[in-house]
């Protein structure tokens, strides 16, 4: 498979990742087989889909175990995203980017994944009551304790861009592309989430936002 850089470290990734959400949480009111799950997780790899995305509000917590699993003695095969800045409140999900959710979050996150390192760290959105220099500043924290390689952001605007950038450098930003939205492939700022695409601090200065566009039928 082709691959590309990804981070200031340059660690080469194909260019087709695999968001591991669907393996064990939301679309199947049916649940799903773990053992399926994880081949797929391992055929993925196989074919050169080293990047797995995934996030600790899955489940919660569960989705992570699972990819955890599938990567026991084969940890050195994948680039590793997870992500945080959602907590399951009592009825829906809640945003969450407080400093001490942050530095408490990866610490769990590398425990269900079972590995020292996690590759690519993301937030899932930006807490409207913290200011992003505050998050991602814990964030950058967790780069300089050698938890993390790189970090990315996910549906945010390119002021939010600039902002992180101005306090730690941006690895990724999260923005859709798929048969329902192409907006991304002529709309460069438009950065509604899916897997990531790496970024550069010059084309994170350069980027449009712009609100979706609601699909017709």
């Amino acid at each position: 498979m082709r691959t590309t850089a990804m981070g200031q470290g340059g660690q080469r990734v194909g260019v087709v990742g695999l968001g591991c959400m669907g393996t064990s949480y939301a679309y199947d009111p049916h649940g799903r087989d773990d053992t399926a799950s994880i081949a797929a997780i391992h055929r993925a790899l196989d074919l050169g889909a080293d990047l797995l995305d995934t996030a600790g509000v899955y489940g919660p917590h569960t989705n992570e175990e699972l990819v955890g699993r599938a990567l026991a003695g084969r940890r050195d095969r994948a680039f590793l995203a997870t992500t945080v800045g959602f907590v399951q409140g009592a009825t829906r999900l809640r945003k969450d980017g407080r400093p001490e959710h942050i530095r408490a979050a990866v610490d769990a996150s590398l425990r269900r994944l079972g590995t020292d390192t996690i590759d690519l760290y993301q937030l899932h959105r930006v807490d409207p009551e913290v200011p992003l220099e505050e998050t991602w500043g814990a964030m950058a924290e967790t780069v300089r304790a050698g938890k993390v390689r790189g970090l990315g952001l996910s549906d945010v605007t390119v002021e939010q861009v600039r902002t992180a950038q101005s306090v730690h450098p941006v690895t990724a930003v999260q923005a859709e592309i798929s048969l329902w939205t192409r907006d991304a492939l002529t709309e460069p700022g438009h950065t509604r989430p899916a897997s990531p695409s790496r970024c550069s601090p010059r084309e994170s200065t350069s980027w449009r936002y712009r609100e979706p566009r609601t699909p017709t039928t």
